[in-house]
């Protein structure tokens, strides 16, 4: 079930501490902190539980990651399965990273889309990813570090994924050269594998 509620969110963004918006996916949301900077540096909050709420955004966010990847490194694109599904808000604090979602809800609308979004130390974009979506990046700049939350604890015993290639998504990875890619990566299976096995809902 997802967390997002759109109704009445547009009255609220004025006097809110993040601009939000949704990409073609609309489940799935840029959110920009608002930042204060001077001579000093600059300051921003990039997670508040109330905000969130006024924006319809319901997570209770139970665990940070942060990772590090050199460029040209594809991370994904990852999942973890019900009852432990996990939602996400991805964030960029070093270098710039394009970051892809596909809609793995049979249910769905936009089952089988994707939607993408260049997230930057610069531009200061969030993306929140709702349960029920596949996620992954690739790096762009010499070096990147994204930090995320997620709204279940890691559990290994339900960790999956689909191949980065997967040729019927078509998702355009913007690759200059072959990714690089872990052993895990590699092996992933297809969305329609996923399919047959009957675990997606």
């Amino acid at each position: 079930m997802l967390a997002l509620e759109h109704t009445d969110s547009s009255n609220k963004l004025s006097s809110a501490p993040f601009e939000i918006r949704p990409l073609s996916i609309p489940d799935v949301l840029c959110i920009t902190p608002r930042c204060f900077e001077d001579e000093r540096g600059f300051f921003s909050e990039t997670y508040k539980a109330s905000a969130f709420e006024a924006l319809g955004i319901r997570e209770s966010f139970v665990q940070d990651n942060h990772s590090r990847s050199v460029k040209n490194v594809l991370r994904g694109l990852h999942f973890q399965y019900a009852p432990k599904a996990q939602a996400k808000l991805v964030r960029c604090i070093v270098g710039q990273i394009l970051d892809v979602v596909v809609d793995i809800r049979p249910y769905s609308p936009t089952f089988r889309q994707s939607t993408t979004l260049v997230l930057s130390a610069e531009n200061r974009h969030m993306l929140y990813v709702p349960a029920g979506f596949a996620h992954g990046f690739l790096t762009q700049s010499a070096i990147a570090e994204i930090v995320y939350k997620t709204s279940n604890e890691y559990s290994p015993e339900l960790d999956a994924g689909i191949l980065w290639n997967d040729a019927e998504l078509q998702i355009d990875w913007h690759l200059d050269e072959e990714p690089i890619l872990s052993a895990k990566d590699v092996q992933m299976p297809t969305l329609n594998a996923l399919l047959k096995e009957g675990r997606l809902s």
